[in-house]
């Protein structure tokens, strides 16, 4: 059976590439999942993807496997394309600071490069 899909996903650049060749099989196949549940559900739960207070515009998918924590942030644009940046496996409680400061570069060369 199709799925219906209410959004797209795309990469910018190749952060998120790199992000993804630091994962093994499984945890793949369950990002592959998370990224499946955002195209597909109209309404996302905050489980998988919430946006980051004090950060304007930008959000993070978020996905847990056994005991680890992954991070990928990611804006929307055009409304229902969700544009994925940098990835990373949380080991604090705290996202790391220098991690939202790299991604809202990345989010900012974005618009600078699509607007430009």
């Amino acid at each position: 059976m199709e799925k219906e899909y209410v959004r797209r996903v795309v990469v910018f650049e190749d952060h998120f590439k790199e992000f993804r060749k630091t994962l093994d099989k499984e945890t793949l196949k369950k990002l592959y999942q998370v990224l499946t549940l955002i195209m597909t559900v109209k309404r996302v739960p905050e489980k998988f993807l919430q946006a980051i207070k004090g950060r304007n515009g930008l959000y993070e998918v978020r996905m847990e496997h056994k005991s680890n924590i992954y991070r990928i942030f990611c804006c929307f644009d055009e409304g229902d394309l969700v544009v994925l940046f940098n990835g990373f496996r949380k080991k604090t409680q705290k996202t790391p600071k220098e991690q939202l400061d790299r991604a809202e570069a990345i989010m900012k060369k974005y618009f600078e490069r699509k607007n430009g």
